[in-house]
């Protein structure tokens, strides 16, 4: 699907940046130029398969030599890479216990882990991101919101966009609830409101009969306490997302990501991905963004550094203020005692010591191997995969860059099947609300490795940006836009066709 060279891809992204895609990457990334030979060799293992007969040549390993062997227990994803090396595991156990900590508001005894809200959605990161997995909807009117929040903003102005970056749409937070809904506070102050969702049922009728049911969500915030949302809020509800692999994806040379991208369909495939080009807080310039449902982060430290702020309202190196996403409009908030201390952690409730922690942990945790490898029903899913045309988004395998000092994700062949570029998934899926470059109507592809395990690591099977796919084929028939077509043939194919196909995905 290359179409457009990358310099002059790169000139339809950034405004007046020069051509080389390392623009893009993490400048944090100590990377060695690849050769010629390498450049080669990258290309022929890269290709696309042209036989179904037997698994290719390392496949087993999506993660390449980071890979761990798949566990049967819900601590399936919570594995460091298997290629560490003993003397990184200390700062991926730090790492750890800072993930699981639970932060209480200031002042309190415990000072290093005070600083909580006042406003929040978790008290750690292991609330959310349970045993590393997926997190889901409320189940019922008081089952917790915990693992799921609303994004909040309103269209923004002339003045709130980037011009480094070209089509960039504009934004603001809401103006008395800021960039998301917090439903929890500390003693003495109220929560924002209370999220909630009431689900349609809608029944998809596949070629053979079968009848799969879908729910289609609303949502809505109830009890707002500050005051009336804007008129034109617009929401977005995002489930916590899985947390392997996260370090490798950090690692694809962005230029081989640019080079998936076709923006006008000219291939005729019908998929137009398109980057997300992001403005980096820590860098100061515009970058591929890859974490998150539209991917809205450029970097795993940026992207945790933005959780601790949002969800827990904890300053940190990139979001100093000791309130977290409180507005203007919530002064009680703003005024609340704050865990910062002058004398130590950089004056900040999470240091750039423990969010560096938190990041090498959150890159290391390991993709579990592949299971049923040989059986023959998943091979003819995978073959059914390629033939439908799902490997057009879900692309199936990246080398990452070759890093010094960095072995974990150092030079791997890896089988993440994303492409994280951005697609038009329709307005069956759409939340209506822009983020950066993405459109109300975009999604970044979600990588599917480790796919089969949900059940076993969060308990459920619920999935997409909003948890609302109770199987993988409700979560298929949601596809829509650049995905028509094969989410089409899926509801036109063979009983035991079908049934292949979810093998296979099982399988990842």
């Amino acid at each position: 699907m290359r179409v457009l060279p990358t310099v002059l891809l790169l000139t339809t992204l950034l405004g007046g940046a020069g051509p080389s895609a390392n623009l893009l990457d993490d400048p944090h990334l100590p990377v060695v130029a690849r050769t010629p030979e390498e450049a080669a060799r990258i290309a022929a293992v890269t290709a696309p398969p042209e036989k179904f007969g037997a698994p290719e040549d390392f496949e087993g390993m999506p993660g390449g030599a980071a890979t761990v062997r798949a566990r049967t227990t819900a601590d399936a994803f919570s594995l460091s890479s298997a290629n560490m090396p003993f003397e990184r595991e200390m700062d991926f156990k730090l790492g750890n216990g800072l993930f699981r900590k639970t932060w209480v508001g200031a002042p309190a005894s415990t000072r290093a882990s005070d600083g909580l809200g006042p406003l929040y959605n978790a008290r750690a990161c292991q609330d959310c991101h349970l045993k590393d997995g997926r997190g889901h909807p409320p189940v019922g009117p008081d089952d917790s919101r915990v693992s799921m929040f609303l994004r909040l903003s309103i269209p923004g102005g002339d003045k709130d966009g980037r011009p480094e970056i070209r089509d960039y749409l504009a934004t603001r937070p809401e103006p008395s609830y800021g960039g998301q809904l917090q439903d929890l506070a500390l003693p003495g102050h109220a929560a924002e409101g209370r999220m909630t969702v009431t689900y349609a049922e809608e029944a998809v009728t596949l070629a053979d009969g079968t009848i799969v049911h879908l729910r289609r969500p609303t949502y809505a915030v109830e009890a707002p306490a500050y005051g009336s949302l804007h008129p034109d809020t617009m929401l977005s509800p995002r489930v916590a997302p899985q947390m392997i692999g996260l370090g490798l994806l950090g690692a694809v040379p962005a230029g081989d990501i640019l080079a998936l991208a076709d923006r006008d369909d000219a291939d005729g495939d019908g998929i137009s991905g398109r980057p997300n080009i992001v403005w980096s807080l820590e860098h100061q310039r515009p970058m591929l963004g890859r974490f998150g449902h539209k991917a809205g982060a450029p970097t795993v430290r940026e992207q945790s550094a933005g959780a601790f702020s949002g969800d827990m309202g904890l300053s940190n190196p990139l979001f100093p203020d000791h309130f977290g996403d409180c507005s203007a409009a919530e002064p009680a908030c703003r005024a609340a005692p704050s865990g910062q201390e002058d004398d130590v952690r950089d004056g900040l409730e999470v240091d750039g010591q423990s969010l560096d922690l938190v990041a090498f942990y959150s890159s290391n945790l390991a993709v579990p191997a592949r299971r049923d490898l040989n059986d023959a029903q998943v091979l003819r899913g995978k073959a059914v995969f390629h033939e439908l045309g799902c490997a057009g988004c879900h692309h199936p395998k990246f080398v990452t860059h070759r890093l010094d000092g960095q072995p974990e994700q150092s030079f791997q062949l890896i089988w993440p099947m994303t492409d994280l570029l951005l697609h038009d998934m329709g307005d069956g899926l759409a939340d209506h609300r822009p983020e950066a470059r993405a459109t109300g109507t975009e999604w970044r592809t979600a990588p599917l490795w480790g796919l089969g395990m949900t059940q076993t690591v969060s308990g459920h099977t619920q999935l997409l940006h909003d948890g609302r796919a109770r199987s993988i084929i409700e979560a298929i028939l949601w596809h829509g836009g650049e995905a028509q077509a094969s989410r089409d043939g899926v509801v036109g194919l063979p009983a035991d066709d079908r049934e292949a196909l979810l093998r296979y995905l099982e399988s990842l």
